[in-house]
């Protein structure tokens, strides 16, 4: 780890830091917190993915929808408009969209085998955008001027690494430029989860062997073939198996790479000295 205690982290002229967990946890709460004390430089990798790595891809999905409309293809044909992808830190819908649910086109779903592509592109994107951190921790100080560093990943990280693998280069890529601090929930944080996911479905990123099992297994279930399914009662359905199955693989990380704090301390957190006190508290615990 970058820091091996307490005093040295506290010690540390540049803090840098990649909070892991399932998305709802306090990982963009506390980045956007620490941002807005103005001596934090702010990384997403949900954003450098929807960029940086997918974002041609997101766009000629919005071109292709485009183009069934007449009155748009003419003008696209002709280059008198343009479309673009309006993605922020707080709106990554565009990459959401693009990700896609499969099942019955009539309610907004895709055919599989496209949304099987999207996965695939995903994973090699997070990937990428998640051995970025080092450069963009580069760039805070270099260019901005930023003494401190926070990072804040995607909750699949745990599908495109082997948190057991000493040599993952994604992983060590990611533990050279910050110290990875797994943010975890307990039983009620789960029900709550599964709660605002079940009045809100959105796309979500499967590692491929488990999406397979369980798209198999739904349909199975369901007794339905795959263009009839209902894409948001899948992902409904797959996002409780998707919490359990996240357990150990974040635990991995957190064990073999970094440190846990529990989410309910992460709700106490109000500005950067609770924050470097968290942090310290949980190198000395591990």
């Amino acid at each position: 780890m970058l820091y091996t205690s307490a005093a040295e982290w506290h010690a540390a002229a540049h803090k840098r830091v990649a909070l892991i967990g399932m998305s709802g946890l306090g990982k963009t709460y506390l980045s956007e917190m620490l941002r807005a004390g103005g001596e934090w430089y702010h990384y997403s990798v949900d954003y450098r993915i929807g960029t940086r790595y997918m974002g041609e891809h997101i766009v000629d999905n919005f071109k292709r929808e485009a183009m069934k409309v007449p009155f748009l293809r003419d003008l696209l044909r002709s280059d008198s408009i343009y479309i673009a992808s309006n993605i922020t830190f707080e709106n990554l819908s565009p990459l959401s969209t693009y990700l896609g649910k499969p099942g019955d086109a009539a309610k907004g779903g895709i055919p599989f085998d496209t949304y099987l592509a999207r996965q695939r592109e995903h994973n090699i994107a997070e990937q990428a955008a998640v051995q970025d951190t080092a450069l963009f921790a580069h760039k805070a100080l270099d260019i901005y001027g930023y003494e401190h560093f926070i990072c804040d990943t995607s909750g699949s990280i745990c599908e495109v690494v082997d948190g057991n693998n000493p040599d993952d280069p994604v992983l060590k890529s990611l533990s050279q430029a910050a110290l990875p601090v797994w943010i975890e929930g307990n039983s009620d944080h789960t029900e709550e989860l599964k709660t605002r996911f079940d009045a809100a479905p959105k796309p979500m990123y499967y590692r491929e062997d488990f999406l397979l099992e369980k798209w198999a297994e739904y349909l199975r279930l369901r007794n339905v073939s795959p263009p009839k399914a209902d894409p948001d009662d899948f992902i409904r359905w797959g996002y409780a198996e998707l919490l359990a199955s996240r357990l150990p693989r974040y635990k991995a990380i957190a064990r073999n790479w970094g440190v846990t704090v529990q989410a309910d301390e992460v709700r106490t957190i109000r500005d950067p000295q609770d924050f470097n006190a968290l942090i310290g508290q949980a190198i000395d615990r591990t």
